[in-house]
Order: structure tokens, then sequence, then C-alpha cells
């Protein structure tokens, strides 16, 4: 059956073509299996809530019928501002429109929040940009610039809310604009499209401009909301959408409600927040966490942008999903929001996940893979400009910043064919990954360290889970014992300046100096696998457990060979075959032509004929702790015979992720 939707219909109907319904969510209601709901453009200002799911074979399809002509929105516009003082306009908001939920007493907070309690999840906008939450009604009339912010010109438009009885009064800087002739919404929902129970599965959200919602902070032991989300429930497709302005973030592949562990550490304190992720995925079996009823989700050729935790978040609800085609870009730019939960795309658990073929830039980081980066691929993806200006200032409790940053996960994490322009490329808290066919301009940092805590002088080690491979039951937890990492075939170029950088702590008042060196020197601590395997007494029947005790908490070896350095970038000392290139300088640029992303280099002038062997799965071979292969999600071998745009790799191999030499002037993405 298809059901029809259109916002300016003469009057209410009953969803057939001749009497649409105005309201999504009317045709969410009675849609069954099988079924299309087709919305005509215009604006829908509503909360949609799909009661019914799909099924594998017979998905419940919501198309937008002009591509981004239907906007569902959780502001609603307002145009009864008086003037207050200078450029300051005041109006009053009945309580009543908010419901049980006022994002304008709601805080963004909780665990992992480290920016303090002053941001509230309202917002105002003027013409499609959200203003900036002042301090004080005093700050709001000042309206000076947020020395923090990466757009500080925008910085000067504030806004201020407190409460007066029954209502809500938002004080607005519009910087002489009248906010009663131009577009001026607020914040009112909470979401835009998610199911408020869990299971809905099947659905398909095609087309849509999702926009404007009071979406609250989503650490990893609490709930998970984003203006648009499956919302625990398996095989989503959310396509062809444009999603912006969100307070937190903009979809949501993530987690279940779960009352007894909701902001824990937050509320009760008595444990840390580490152990309420350990305790998340462990009930998270309780609450169906199996490859049968959960994740398997695809987003794709989405445009996500401006919102400020994150563009897709998400605890273990996103496993064995596709993220790819889609352009992501501004997240956290504001920079009024701090904690460990913001990036492009922040996903834990992302078991089987694939980002492919992404552009990624000017987010406080592009991709963050936090805990179980199990069977994780990240591949094709175009990553640049993920780094803090220099102009801003560090905000307390914010972000560091890179392309890419895996944590605390015992791997097999793939990471080939990608172009990786910031000016760090990989925060490395973690073990088990393989670096293959990249071209890299930005350094390794935290190698070897940022997973465990030192508390009164002694190292407590922060033990995280592997699983089944392929699967999510756990089977084990392991402390970070670093290495297990190979690199293969990868291009470094020092592009940036190489001297230490000091990088404020995000929940403390410490700093720490930070490698800005290219290349892969910062292994060289780290044995090869004839120096490690030889700890072990493989020729004895009866090995000495306490003899072995110190190689069983020693680093994991590591695998380097065909990788090229320029321009200073540093090898690792028992690399074996490489090319080292100390004499030219070469330049790796992004420019922009017609709006798409071009590479300017001349990198290829200086080969020199090097050539590299094919990498496959068997050359990688198998991640430490679960031991399970560098493959497939469905358990096939990866070759990797082709490069970053797909181009067939023949039998004279290029180290970096171009097949060929004719990649200088080529558009990338």
């Amino acid at each position: 059956m298809v059901i029809y939707v259109d916002a300016n219909a003469f009057r209410e109907g009953n969803g057939t073509k001749e009497r649409p319904f105005r309201y999504i969510n009317d045709a969410a209601q009675i849609a069954r299996p099988g079924d299309e709901v087709l919305v005509a453009p215009g604006v829908y200002r509503e909360y949609v809530n799909p009661a019914n799911a799909g099924t594998q074979d017979a998905r419940i399809t919501y198309r937008s019928t002009e591509p981004l002509g239907a906007v569902i929105t959780g502001a609603e516009e307002v145009k009864n501002w008086t003037l207050y003082q200078g450029n300051v306009w005041v109006c009053r908001i009945g309580n009543s429109l908010f419901g049980n939920y006022n994002p304008y007493t709601t805080y963004v907070y909780g665990d992992w929040y480290f920016a303090g309690r002053s941001k509230h999840t309202g917002a105002v906008y003027l013409n499609d940009k959200m203003l900036y939450e002042a301090e004080s009604l005093e700050a709001c009339i000042k309206g000076e610039v947020w020395e923090y912010s990466w757009e500080p010109e925008d910085s000067v438009y504030k806004w201020y809310a407190e409460q007066d009885g029954e209502e809500t009064v938002i004080y607005a800087n519009f910087q002489g604009k009248n906010p009663n002739e131009e577009k001026v919404e607020i914040n009112v929902r909470r979401e835009c499209f998610m199911p408020e129970k869990t299971g809905v599965s099947y659905l398909t959200v095609s087309g849509f401009r999702i926009e404007k919602a009071a979406t609250t902070w989503a650490p990893p032991a609490a709930y998970q909301d984003g203006m648009i989300s499956p919302h625990w429930s398996k095989g989503w497709i959310i396509e062809d959408c444009e999603i912006s302005n969100s307070k937190c973030a903009g979809i949501c592949l993530g987690k279940y409600l779960d009352p007894d562990n909701e902001h824990y550490f937050t509320y009760k304190h008595v444990k840390s927040p580490t152990q309420m992720e350990r305790d998340a995925v462990c009930r998270g079996q309780y609450h169906g966490w199996l490859k049968e009823n959960v994740g398997s989700h695809i987003i794709r050729r989405c445009n996500i942008h401006n919102c400020e935790q994150g563009g897709i978040i998400g605890r273990m609800g996103g496993v064995f999903s596709i993220i790819e085609d889609n352009h992501i870009h501004h997240i956290n730019n504001m920079m009024e929001l701090g904690g460990a939960e913001i990036a492009g795309i922040k996903m834990h658990a992302a078991i089987d996940v694939i980002f492919r073929r992404n552009h990624i830039h000017h987010c406080t980081m592009g991709i963050w893979c936090d805990w179980e980066a199990q069977g994780t691929r990240i591949t094709q993806n175009l990553l640049h400009d993920n780094q803090r200006p220099e102009f801003a200032k560090q905000l307390p409790g914010g972000m560091m910043s890179q392309d890419i940053f895996v944590e605390v996960s015992h791997g097999p994490t793939l990471i080939d064919n990608n172009i990786l322009l910031s000016d760090v490329s990989l925060r490395m808290a973690t073990e088990g990954v393989a670096m293959v066919h990249n071209l890299i301009c930005g350094s390794f940092t935290v190698v070897g360290g940022g997973t465990d805590s030192i508390v009164e002088g002694v190292n407590r080690a922060r033990y995280t889970p592997y699983h089944i491979p392929h699967r999510t039951e756990v089977m084990g937890f392991m402390t970070i014992l670093h290495g297990d990492d190979r690199f293969y075939n990868n291009i470094f170029v020092q592009k940036w300046p190489a001297e230490s950088l000091l990088i404020r702590h995000d929940s403390d008042d410490g700093v720490d100096q930070e490698n800005r060196e290219v290349g892969t020197h910062v292994m060289d601590e780290y044995p090869t696998y004839e120096e490690w395997i030889k700890k072990f007494d493989m020729d004895t029947d009866t090995p000495d457990m306490k003899k072995l005790e110190p190689a069983h908490f020693q680093h994991l070896p590591v695998w380097v060979n065909g990788n090229v350095y320029f321009n200073g970038a540093k090898a690792y000392k028992k690399e074996s075959s490489n090319l080292i290139d100390a004499e030219h300088e070469v330049k790796v640029e992004v420019t922009m032509q017609d709006g798409k992303p071009v590479l300017a280099t001349n990198l290829y002038e200086f080969l020199d004929g090097f050539t590299v062997d094919m990498v496959n799965s068997d050359v990688l071979g198998e991640a430490f702790e679960p031991e399970e292969k560098y493959e497939n999600p469905d358990g096939t071998p990866i070759t990797f015979d082709r490069d970053y745009f797909g181009d067939h790799r023949g039998t004279q191999i290029l180290p970096g992720p171009f097949s060929g030499k004719d990649a200088d002037g080529r558009r990338l993405w």
C-alpha cells in the first residue's frame, strides 16, 4: 500500500492520494510491512514515532517525493520578538509547548562530559544557523567572541534563557537583524524520527532534510538519542538525507535505555565510568544484543553537518553496519560542548562495521572507534582539516583532534586505502591495527599509552572486551598490551610542523606532549614477530608459567614493510624494505574545484620505481587477542588489489592509495 502525506494539503485526510495525511506521524502509525509512505515537499514540525516494523523481505519505506524537499524539524518558528536592549530581543514561550521535556531547563551533561554543566539542549537559530548560548543576560548583551570557537565571526550571535513561572523567557542578540523579519526558530522537540520502542526494524528513510532537535548528551553507558535513530533495532536504511543542526547527535545507532545503568557515574559516583561501560557490554546480552536482533544498518549518501556532539554516534547498536558515501563536516565547530563522545563518527563496538568512501572534514575529530573495533574496516575515505585552527583556544574539557582515533580495542581494525591529511592521522591507544596502502600526512600519537589510569602511583589497567569472531557474544576481557600492529605499503609525508605539541587534558588541568613526527618510527621499541616468539620456549612441552609472566604482559610484535617516507618522515628501525626520500620536497594538498575536492601532489615524481608486494588476509594474519583474521565480515579473505577509487592494482604495485601515478589533479570525492 502507498500512503500519502502532504503538509500543504487542504485539510487532514486519510492517507490516500486524493486526501493525504498532513503529518508523517499519522502515516507512521498505520504503515505495515511492504508499505511506502510518500511525503510531499514541505516543512513537517513534528516528532515521527514509527509504530510498526517492516521485515527483511518487506520493508516499510518513508520517502520524500522531491529530494530534500520534505523537512522534518524539531524546531518551531518564533515571530513575537520584542526589542529588549541594543541588539538584544526577547520572547516569552509558554512551557506547555514543550510538554514534559523543556530543552531550556535540560542541560547537556552526563557521563564522560567534561565541559561543565552550563549548556542546555535548547537552541536558537537565525536563518538556519545555531546561535551560541551565553552564560548570563549580560554576556548575551555584550555579544563577545567565544575564544574557543572554530568560527569566531559567528560566535557573537548569542542567546540566553531563564524561567519565569510557567514561561521560558528567551533573549537573543541578533547583531542588528530584526528577528521578526528573518527566519528565527527554537528547539522544541527532543527527536525528529525515532521509534519510542525498541525493535522497530527494517525501515528505510530516504531523501529528507532532518534538522534542529534538542537531543541529549549520549555517552556509552546511557540512553542515546539522535535526531534520527533506529533505537536498538535491525536493518534500517538512512539514505540521501541532509542531517544538520542537532544540539548533540545527528544520527544515533546506539543504546537502549537501561535505568539501572543510566549515567551511573554522574549520579552515583561510586563505580568508575569505565566499569559502567563494561557493565553496559555485559548487560547488553540480556537486552538482546545479538547479530540476529540488532544492527546491520546502512547509512549512505547523506550530508551530515553542524551537529555539536557527533554526526553519527552509537554504542553497540551499530554492529555489522555499513556507513558509506557520506559527507560529514563541521561537527563541534561551535566548541560549546566538550567530552569524550565527540567526532564526525563516534562508535563504540563497531564490530564488523565498514566505513567506506566518506568525506570527513572540519570536525573535532574524524572517525573515533572506541572499544571493540573488532572486524572494523575504514577504507577509501578522504579525511582532512580535522584539527583545531591556530586561532582557536582549546576548550577546557574539549577533545583532541585527529583524523582517526582507535581506542582500547584488541582488533582486528583495518585502515586501508585512505587519504589522511590532518596533522594527526591516527591516535592509537589500542592494539591490533593494520594500516595498508594509505597516504598519511599526519603523525601517530599516544603510541603505547592512553589506555590505563595511574591512581595514587599505581597503574590501573583498563580491561576491555573482545568477542567471538563476527558475533557480539563476549569472548573475554584483557588489558591493552600495545603492538600487534601492521604497516604495509603506506606513503608517509611530513606535511605539518614536526615539533611536539602541548595538549591539555580533557578532564583535568594537566598537559601532555604529543608527537607530531610522521612515520612508523614510533614503533621502534616494539619487537618483530621473530623477537617476540623467542620469549615463549616453544620447543618445550612443559612451559614455566612463572618464567613466562613477563612475556605475557610485554608489548606485542609489529610488522612493518614496503612504506615510503617523504619530507623527513621517519621509518621503523627494523623495516627491511622501504623508500626514504630526504632530498625532495613533497607537497600534498586538497583544493576545491567546482565544489569538489581535488588532489594536488608531486609525490609520484619521486617514487623512483619503488614497488611493493600484494597484501592480503594471509599476509596480515590475525589479531592476537580475539584470534580473528583481517577479513571480510562474512569470513572471506581480502586481497588489496583495489585502490582508493576502486581501480585495479596489477603486477606493478605502487605504495599508497592509488594504483597509478595519475592521481595528481584527480577528483577525490
